[in-house]
This record gives C-alpha cells, structure tokens and sequence, in this order.
C-alpha cells in the first residue's frame, strides 16, 4: 500500500458512491450507461471471486465486497427500480464487441493458463474499455449532467493515481505488471478527451457536452 494507490482506491469508492446517490437521490438514471454497468460488474465478478480461495487482509476484503456489492445494487437500480427512467434508446453500444476480443486476449495474453489468473486477466483487459458504452452515450446525447461528470472525472482519476502506484512500486519494491499497466495507461488515455473538457466547463458551471 502506499499513497496513490490508496488515493486511487478512495477515488473509486467516490466514482461509486457519486453514481449511487445521483441515481436514489434523483430517483433517476438518466444519462448513465447500464451497458457499462454490466460490464464493471462482470469486471468485479471475474477479478474478485477469489475471496473465497484467497486471504489478503481485512482492507482487501472489504474493497472486494463492496465493489461487487455496489455492482450489482446499480444494476438493481438501473434495470428494476427505477427502469422507467434508463434511457436504452441512447444506451446502444455493441459490447460483444468488447467481449470478444477481450476474451480472446485474456486467453492469448495472460502470466498462467489457469482459471483464476484467466479471469484476472479479462477483468483487467474489460475494465480498461468498460467506460466506452458511458462515452459513448454521453457523446450521442452531446452532454452530461454535473453530477455524472463528477462520477466519469473520479472514476478517471482513480486509473490514472494507479499508474502513478506502478510507477511507485517499480522504483521502490521493482515490482511490475505489464498486462496491468498497459491495460491501465489504455483505459487513462479513453478519459483524455473528458478531462479536458471537465476542467475547461464543468468546472466553471458549464454542462459538459461532447461533439457527436
């Protein structure tokens, strides 16, 4: 553990709890993407079955619990309680084109043949693209509510402490991971764009919006 990565971890757990209060305070989802939804919660699922097979510490658990539990408590939301207002007219991503590919890389490219680290790596290859179906719905509609911005920048910024983490740990235990860190810089690098415009407008009081 050092300080950008628990920084990393504390943006997440903000990107989450932003995106829940938005949805149950608003009675609404509206402008978020299930489709990407789905997939984090797959992500989440993949990565974090080992919590029955594998002890790390308590912090670890936790983390664990809660994203998968808020996983899918944002799916109950979006797709039960408060159907009506999800908006699948603009949620139209293709994911198995993410799926796919992802899988076949994850079957290609991965440190062991095994199960376990299998599903390891396509957690990690889908979470680097998992955001895609949300930019996409976000540029179709041409902009964002503030609130969902915040959750996009938090969410963003929790990948890009990460790779500040690797870095960290390679000078400090010379410790990396190639399949992490490349899957880590891709997914930073689909925020670009965003973070652009979430300093230049939504931080000064403008609604974001995306060009089509």
């Amino acid at each position: 553990m050092n300080v950008f990565r628990l920084a990393g971890d504390m943006s997440h757990l903000l990107a989450i709890i932003i995106l829940l209060l938005k949805i149950w305070k608003t009675r609404s989802c509206a402008g978020i993407s299930g489709r990407s939804q789905l997939l984090f919660a797959l992500t989440y699922t993949a990565r974090y079955l080992d919590l029955v097979t594998n002890w790390v510490s308590l912090y670890n658990t936790v983390m664990k619990v809660f994203f998968i539990a808020t996983s899918y408590a944002t799916i109950y939301l979006m797709y039960l309680k408060f159907k009506a207002t999800y908006d699948s007219n603009h949620d139209t991503f293709r994911v198995e084109f993410l799926l796919l590919p992802v899988t076949i890389l994850a079957l290609v490219l991965n440190h062991e043949f095994s199960f376990m680290e299998i599903l390891w790596t396509f957690s990690i290859y889908l979470e680097a693209v998992a955001i895609l179906p949300q930019l996409f719905m976000v540029s179709k509609t041409g902009e964002a509510e503030s609130i969902t911005s915040h959750y996009l920048f938090a969410l963003g910024s929790y990948r890009l402490l990460y790779i500040f983490n690797w870095i960290w740990r390679y000078y400090t235990e010379e410790y990396y991971d190639l399949i992490a860190i490349i899957a880590g810089v891709v997914q930073t690098v689909l925020y670009c764009d965003f973070f652009y415009l979430y300093f230049t407008k939504v931080l000064k009081g403008k609604k974001l919006q995306l060009p089509a």
